[in-house]
């Protein structure tokens, strides 16, 4: 080729390529999240600590992404059948992500395997959830341990107990479990009953706390396996007149802040649960899924903290 030729060539070559077809890829497809939809299922929309656990999944991912994350928020209502609805209508929504407090730890895996084998990304939070990708719960062994080894010391190792049971998921087991083995260490402390359910509500715990109160007038202490169990509890023994036993509880809900700060006789200790904690764990933990990431992680417990009226002013609340 003559030499002309050759730098007309190359002279040419960068306008020939800039005329090229090329893929437009515009800015808002190139900056789109991997994470684009949630599905989240808590328990009960009506119990404050469920509510922040979807209010805190909703500003995590909104600090994250801002608006452009679909989110879609149900309560399951502790009913296993509808818990499962709800994924199915989740997977047929194509949701990335689906955020779930279970019903049933083990019942539900066949239907996280089914939203899994989909495509969706599965994160159990506050109970355990068998087959999900990751879980992020509180350490609800030590919140039970730590509740009646409260009430344990103030009985100094003598008297009668009654636990007010409740949903049979793992929190609540695991709840009832740590108590337990807390009271097996004390042969002068006798547990009367764990069989009584509340419910985990308030009104629940009104019902329980009159039935066991007719059943067993010389009780000293009730563990209650979460905070609105206790309130109603507490509100029953008023109602009753009766200010002889006290109450230990879990969650550190804002009811029972006020009544540790007001040194309520009757209801003396919650331990604490970080919900807001929990929430924003599992939306990390699953956007680091959904990027096809493998967390360090996947089993996460979240430490408790035993609150009463002398330490409650340190408490931060809900975070």
């Amino acid at each position: 080729m003559p030499l002309s030729m050759r730098w007309l060539s190359l002279l040419l070559l960068p306008l020939l390529v800039a005329l090229l077809p090329v893929e437009h890829v515009s800015a808002d497809k190139a900056q789109q999240p991997a994470l684009q939809s949630v599905g989240v299922s808590v328990s009960d929309l009506g119990n404050p600590f469920f509510v922040r656990i979807a209010e805190t999944v909703r500003q995590r991912i909104r600090d994250k992404f801002g608006t452009s994350v679909r989110i879609m928020v149900k309560s399951n209502a502790y009913d296993e059948a509808r818990l499962e609805q709800q994924i199915q209508e989740f997977i047929k929504l194509k949701m990335d992500l689906i955020i779930l407090v279970a019903s049933d730890p083990y019942a539900i895996e066949p239907y996280i395997r089914q939203a899994q084998r989909a495509g969706v990304k599965v994160v159990a939070v506050d109970v355990n959830a068998s087959g999900a990708d990751a879980t992020v719960t509180t350490d609800n062994v030590q919140a039970g341990e730590v509740a009646c080894e409260y009430l344990a010391d103030q009985l100094n190792g003598k008297g009668e107990i009654v636990i007010i049971n409740g949903p049979p998921v793992s929190s609540v087991v695991e709840r009832v479990a740590g108590c337990k083995a807390v009271l097996n260490n004390y042969p002068d402390i006798y547990l009367l009953s764990d069989s009584i359910s509340g419910g985990g509500s308030y009104e629940g715990g009104m019902e329980a706390m009159a039935l066991l109160m007719e059943s067993y007038p010389n009780l000293n202490a009730v563990f209650a396996i979460n905070d609105p169990t206790a309130s109603g509890a507490a509100a029953m023994a008023r109602q009753s007149g009766r200010g002889n036993f006290i109450i230990a509880s879990v969650d550190g809900a804002p009811v029972a802040v006020n009544a540790l700060k007001a040194k309520d006789p009757v209801w003396t200790a919650s331990a604490a649960q970080f919900p807001a904690t929990m929430a924003s764990t599992a939306v990390d933990l699953g956007i680091e899924l959904v990027a096809g990431h493998q967390p360090a992680q996947t089993k996460i417990l979240i430490p408790t903290q035993l609150l009463r009226d002398n330490n409650v002013h340190l408490y931060h609340g809900w975070d």
